[in-house]
């Protein structure tokens, strides 16, 4: 799928009044959550009960920048959490092996708090993101040496 029709994919949800997009191929996943019309916008915090796997990375995708280093990106927009609660230990640290479907982080979106996974084995080089900020679609949030 190209950019084009993704955008023209994304604009059919949103006139339908769909709350989420979610999209997989062989070698490409993403997905998105729309905001719900009159919902109020309310201050993060971290409610461990409600953990939710998320969908598979939007784009796990070597960074040719870096020398062969994994970009993991955060599939929606939200809240990052290096911890599942204030009084818990980060989920991982710079220098941290890894392994596919470990949780990485937690993603606050819309009051549900959604467990960011590695897509592959490696060793975390950098943690883009600052714990409780706000970040974007696509955005990195990981950098993984496979």
């Amino acid at each position: 799928m190209d950019f084009k029709e993704l955008e023209k994919f994304i604009a059919i949800a949103k006139e339908a009044g769909a709350s989420e997009l979610k999209y997989q191929s062989e070698d490409k996943k993403f997905g998105i959550s729309f905001p719900v019309a009159g919902a109020t916008p309310v201050a993060a915090t971290v409610m461990a009960p409600q953990v939710q796997a998320a969908p598979a990375q939007v784009a796990t995708q070597a960074s040719s920048a870096n020398s062969g280093l994994v970009d993991v990106t955060c599939p929606f927009v939200g809240t990052f959490y290096r911890s599942p609660s204030p009084e818990a230990s980060v989920y991982v640290k710079v220098g941290d092996r890894v392994s596919k479907g470990q949780v990485l982080c937690i993603v606050e979106a819309m009051k549900i708090m959604n467990e960011i996974e590695s897509d592959v084995d490696g060793e975390i080089v950098e943690i883009c993101v600052e714990n409780e900020t706000y970040v974007e679609f696509g955005q990195v949030l990981f950098k993984v040496k496979p």
